[in-house]
């Protein structure tokens, strides 16, 4: 069953008619278009999951690992909110798309471009799609809701739920229909699902695209009244809890509605954790400047009959990867004149394949700060008492073995493999070139925040 897909995906991505996908589903019973659902936590980190080693007890996210796929070497296309969030939904280093500095704040201008192609977007008009949750890719002027980039409704907020005002946000894109209320916090990431469950029920005979962007476990906690004390992690072991029992009911009612042959659940993080949460083995945590811990985060799949039960994948693989992956399995063709960084990962999570990538960017804001490839890691910034420090410039090397035991990246080899090392220098001074002619700088915005803090603290002292 599942070489016969792979068989289908392969001719598909080599530019071949999508009819070998179709009449291989056929043979399976199902639809030749899955549905595509993404459940996008906030600052979830690697270790904050069962399957991860992690220590809160997520039983609905152990099941939907042991039927399907842990993916060991994901990483978010930036180590915070807004840049990884713009890759995911773009397949593009979110340098390309002018969102690759810091996050949009509350008093910030800056918007997704609208030339820019999302995965809602490309998938049409064969697909439903939907945004549930938070949006944090502009929310200024008169286009800026998901709406206007291929969704064709939204309900979320349009930033993380510690800015304010924190309006929620209802819009249809076919009626025009656009409106907001407060929001209530211990409420939020329950009607963020009960919406998307909506959706789904409404177009159950219809490929549909789910994003369900919870905006949880991000601080400050808020776990809903049943969660409060479910766990010795305090709240934010609760909100993990309320969200392991959101993905508990979303593949039920995927069962239910008999779409589970149909269907294809993908549950991953933006960004590492940040003040709270575990990053597991992994060094560093959400906004770290190069070490795993702010990039690599949980990745589950979830696809009966597409995906071998109790699967495992070391292969790396990145956000930016979606989009592409999508439009192989759903027989679309990728946009036209645009520039895409992922690449089609469905042979890996189907069919055990190697990553289709030599290697993975890691950028920190504007600036390419690390590389990896299936074996090394080759880090060159670290945060160090209020300091951005470059590792290259001060002659320490770092090079890790993450096949080799150190997944922590606590012992650079870089003196025992000179000829890694210079491959990795090649690798990194020609992703800055490549790069560099998309970089803005410090937005106007970010700028002005930055000094109000600046003569804050000269004005505590």
């Amino acid at each position: 069953m599942v070489v016969l897909l792979a068989s289908a995906v392969i001719l598909n991505a080599g530019g071949v008619s999508p009819v070998a996908v179709t009449r291989s589903d056929r043979m399976q019973g199902r639809r030749a278009r899955p549905n595509f659902i993404v459940v996008l936590c906030d600052d979830l980190g690697y270790g904050d999951i069962e399957p991860n080693g992690g220590s809160i007890p997520t039983p609905a996210i152990n099941r939907m690992a042991h039927e399907g796929l842990v993916a060991t070497d994901y990483y978010t296309p930036a180590n915070i909110c807004t840049p990884s969030r713009a890759g995911l939904l773009t397949g593009r280093y979110p340098v390309r798309t002018g969102l690759g500095y810091e996050v949009i704040l509350a008093n910030d201008d800056r918007v997704l471009p609208l030339s820019e192609r999302t995965i809602a977007a490309v998938l049409k008009p064969e697909y439903a799609t939907g945004l549930f949750g938070k949006w944090h890719l502009g929310h200024t002027g008169d286009k800026w809701l998901p709406t206007n980039y291929g969704f064709d409704v939204f309900y979320g907020i349009p930033y993380s739920h510690d800015m304010v005002p924190l309006p929620v946000w209802d819009a249809d894109a076919k009626t025009g229909m656009a409106r907001s209320q407060q929001a209530d916090l211990p409420m939020l990431q329950q009607q963020f699902y009960a919406h998307a469950e909506s959706f789904i029920e409404s177009h159950r005979s219809e490929p549909f695209f789910v994003e369900l962007a919870l905006s949880a476990p991000h601080l400050p906690e808020h776990p809903q009244g049943e969660f409060k004390g479910s766990s010795k992690a305090g709240p934010y072991g609760d909100v993990v809890r309320e969200i392991d029992s959101i993905i508990g009911r979303l593949l039920a009612k995927i069962r239910a509605l008999d779409l589970g042959n149909d269907t294809i659940v993908i549950l991953t993080s933006d960004n590492g954790p940040w003040f709270e949460g575990s990053s597991g083995p992994l060094r560093d945590r959400k906004g770290g400047a190069s070490y795993d811990g702010g990039y690599r985060v949980p990745f589950v799949a979830w696809a009966p009959g597409r995906i071998k039960p109790g699967s495992k994948t070391s292969a790396i693989m990145c956000g930016i990867d979606l989009m592409p992956t999508f439009c192989t399995l759903a027989a679309r063709n990728l946009p036209k004149d645009v520039e895409l960084d992922g690449r089609d990962i469905s042979r890996v999570l189907m069919a055990g394949a190697a990553s289709p990538h030599d290697s993975i960017l890691l950028f920190n804001n504007e600036d390419v700060v690390a590389i990896r490839t299936p074996r090394w890691k080759y880090d060159t910034h670290v945060y160090y008492r209020g300091l951005s420090l470059n590792l290259e410039r001060e002659d320490w090397l770092e090079l890790f073995d993450l096949t080799g035991g150190d997944i922590s990246e606590s012992y650079s080899v870089a003196a025992n493999h000179p000829d890694v090392v210079r491959d990795m220098q090649t690798r990194l001074k020609q992703a800055r070139e490549t790069f560099a002619p998309f970089k803005r700088g410090i937005p106007p915005s970010i700028r002005k925040t930055l000094e109000q803090m600046r003569q804050q603290g000269q004005h505590q002292d």
